[in-house]
């Protein structure tokens, strides 16, 4: 046995001809160089390399440029969350005496965000309504320093002026950052529409099996992006190895899962509406949605895989819906490959109270859906039983 031999000593990597068809994972906390001035010129940049997972790792990397790929951006950063994801932008890219203004009707973490934890941090907010361009840009400030926006807000599913917000926002000096989770780029590329950040929970959608929890950013300007990256390394918003790889895998099905689960909704708020008991379906290419014409310029016929819809009977009548529909999961998310279905005032509005609740139109019988893969006749069944449930 060599004088050499330790069971504890990593062993290089074999070399092969041929390369691995599927992505391998490096789970790697650490990488060795072999001397500090290749260390220097990692960090300087005139070489490539990895140190530390904190930093970077291959995973990450990989699935970042597919998604580069998709929202015709470079240098794109994946992160822990989708809400890391929003914090890294929103702490990397501002300061105290700052001003960020957001979009009324933004996913519920991103509003407590704005309302409770920036302003302890010396940055002041405000928000106001998307839909209304106009109001919007009286909104901001000579100190405003970016806004926030999702095109299709959750879970109202209304449909922001984003070209006159954007047109208004450069003219200004603003910068726009826009949460694309909802559209995708499948549906909607908003740095093709002037956006300067664009942001994704990549547990969503993207990923779509609800096994991978990560968020992605990209900014055009470089000095952005260092800001963003700088930010999220210090606060250790890593994303895991194992997560890059099952959301890079759930990337293949991607445009496919869309599709299908896009043709899904349509048909299913067509189906809904006509159902007795029901106060209102909401699907942005619907000719009732009050921002219809709006969604139709911004989208085409992209109307996206998410429908809204509220049912009579206030909470009582919710229990029953999703008591009468075991087979659909009752769960506070969206994307998955299969139908979910969530009840915002019990969990991803429930901080903002009755009160609130009341002035973005959510109510005790309102429910998102996000609409899966399944075959479109089994959802009608299975929908029109559990509203029958509910309102009976």
């Amino acid at each position: 046995m060599s004088d050499e031999y330790s069971l504890v000593r990593r062993m290089a990597w074999p070399e092969s001809a041929s390369r691995p068809v599927g992505t391998p994972i490096q789970p790697s906390v650490v990488y060795a160089s072999p001397d500090p001035d290749t260390l220097d010129a990692q960090y300087e940049g005139r070489l490539s390399g990895y140190t530390y997972a904190r930093e970077g790792h291959p995973n990450a990397d990989v699935l970042a440029r597919k998604i580069d790929l998709l929202e015709g951006a470079r240098g794109g950063i994946v992160l822990g969350s989708g809400m890391a994801a929003v914090t890294a932008v929103l702490m990397g890219l501002t300061r105290a005496g700052d001003h960020v203004l957001g979009g009324d009707q933004l996913y519920g973490r991103s509003l407590r965000l704005m309302r409770e934890d920036l302003p302890r941090f010396g940055v002041a907010t405000s928000l106001a309504d998307p839909t209304d361009a106009d109001a919007f840009l009286a909104a901001i400030r000579p100190e405003t320093k970016l806004i926030l926006l999702e095109v299709v807000s959750n879970p109202t599913l209304r449909v922001a002026d984003i070209e006159a917000i954007v047109a208004g926002a450069k003219a200004r000096r603003v910068l726009v950052v826009v949460d694309n989770t909802f559209t995708t780029p499948r549906g909607f590329r908003p740095f093709d529409h002037g956006a300067d950040v664009v942001v994704h929970s990549v547990t969503k959608i993207l990923a779509g099996h609800s096994d991978a929890t990560l968020g992605y950013v990209a900014a055009k300007d470089a000095a952005h992006r260092k800001a963003i990256y700088d930010f999220s390394v210090t606060v250790g918003f890593t994303p895991s190895p194992f997560d890059c790889w099952l959301a890079e895998r759930g990337l293949y099905s991607f445009e496919l899962r869309y599709d299908r689960a896009e043709a899904n909704a349509r048909a299913l708020a067509e189906h809904i509406a006509g159902l007795p008991g029901v106060v209102r379906v909401l699907y942005p290419t619907r000719p009732d949605h009050p921002d219809h014409n709006r969604a139709v310029a911004l989208l085409g016929a992209r109307g996206g895989h998410m429908v809204s819809f509220e049912v009579e009977g206030g909470r009582a009548a919710a229990n029953r819906l999703t008591q009468a529909a075991p087979n659909i999961a009752f769960a506070p998310t969206l994307g998955d490959i299969g139908t979910t279905i969530s009840h915002p005032a019990s969990s991803s509005h429930r901080a903002l109270g009755a009160e609130g609740r009341a002035a973005l139109g959510i109510s005790e019988g309102f429910f998102r859906v996000s609409v899966g893969i399944e075959d479109i006749d089994l959802l009608k069944r299975e929908f029109e039983a559990a509203i029958r449930a509910a309102t009976a």
